[in-house]
């Protein structure tokens, strides 16, 4: 076998603890080879694999997504680069869409986000009489309902 890592050792290398190694196995994300004995051997391009999931996952891909992504790497060898960037290539929305919602969160932590609760001053005239909940449950203007002219 050439190099491979143990569950430890890729634990260490990518910083994803052994249990949640063991959870991506379960769920189809990781196939390691194993041992005579039993023991799980994985191979070096591995911790690349790795890394993705703990990307796409920030991102907000499920591990469903996740799985269909990395079923379009090709089986019989280690992903290229190539195979790499056209995996992430439809991204740029997500993670545009992701970005946009951060900004959000970042610009309202001290206005009116209508969510209904009408306690800050600016409340009064961003979202009188709870009006944002016209557009449904939640933080309305967090998730990216415009507010009203004043």
């Amino acid at each position: 076998m050439a190099e491979s890592l143990t569950i430890g050792e890729l634990s260490a290398r990518t910083g994803v603890a052994t249990s949640a190694l063991r959870f991506y196995e379960d769920k189809g994300l990781l196939t390691p080879e194993r041992t005579f004995a039993g023991h799980r051997r994985y191979p070096r391009p591995v911790i690349r694999r790795v890394a993705f999931i703990v990307f796409a996952q920030r991102i907000g891909l499920s591990l469903q997504e996740i799985r269909a992504e990395l079923d379009k790497l090709p089986a019989d060898r280690a992903p290229k680069r190539g195979d790499w960037a056209k995996l992430s290539a439809s991204w740029s929305a997500r993670i545009d869409a992701r970005i946009a919602e951060l900004e959000r969160l970042r610009e309202g932590l001290g206005e009116c986000i209508g969510c209904g609760c009408l306690s800050l001053d600016r409340c009064k005239l961003a979202n009188p009489n709870d009006r944002a909940a016209r557009g449904g449950p939640g933080p309305r203007y967090w998730l990216g309902d415009a507010k009203p002219a004043a």
